[in-house]
């Protein structure tokens, strides 16, 4: 059975023309959807981003925690999107936080932003988690097939947040957008706020 384009956030039904076997077939599909979304900080516009716009609460949390800004929900007062959708505003009870001077590009085609200091050094990550092969190929099976996006249009990128506790491992949080830096923070955002801990836990990404 067939997924409807229409009924899905973040796919845009499409109307192409394939040339699969050489003679012009007229193809009704589906593409993944893109917008311009902003994120603010206690009435600041911080960062901007071209994303999926699904799970735009999600990417706003884990962006500033991933970023430092915060330490947990505990920092944040209020959050909320905008009536049109364009912008995630969040509120800290830290009314003095101030927009960082520097912002960074990581990646090209419009790719991440990150504040931090990418000359620093950090020291490894010292994890005493294993996982099997059997196990890791049952999340990796996982990844793609549960990947709704992806199984709709193609065109997206995917990650997930799993634990080793059985057999096939077992996915706690997955989530899909065209830019693999914001499924990394939609995946931390939705983690914080299902109280879901991600140390100890395996980390699949497209």
């Amino acid at each position: 059975m067939t997924t409807d384009a229409n009924e899905i956030v973040g796919v845009r039904p499409a109307r192409y023309i394939s040339l699969n076997g050489g003679d012009p077939q007229l193809v009704d599909g589906a593409v993944i959807d893109e917008v311009m979304a902003c994120i603010s900080v206690n009435g600041e516009e911080l960062a901007t981003f071209m994303c999926t716009p699904r799970d735009l609460t999600e990417m706003a949390l884990g962006f500033l925690y991933n970023e430092g800004v915060i330490n947990g929900l505990d920092d944040v007062r209020a959050h909320h999107v905008s009536k049109n959708g364009a912008c995630v505003d969040v509120w800290l009870h830290n009314l003095a936080f101030e927009r960082p001077r520097r912002a960074i590009i990581t990646a090209g085609c419009g790719g991440g932003l990150t504040f931090d200091d990418l000359s620093a050094v950090y020291e490894p990550l010292a994890s005493d988690l294993r996982a099997t092969p059997a196990q890791l190929a049952a999340l990796m099976r996982h990844l793609h097939l549960g990947a709704e996006l992806y199984q709709t249009a193609r065109g997206v990128h995917t990650a997930l947040l799993a634990e080793t506790g059985e057999p096939d491992g077992r996915v706690l949080l997955q989530v899909e957008d065209i830019g693999r830096h914001n499924c990394l923070d939609k995946l931390q955002g939705a983690a914080l706020l299902g109280g879901i801990p991600t140390q100890g836990r395996i980390l699949l990404s497209s």
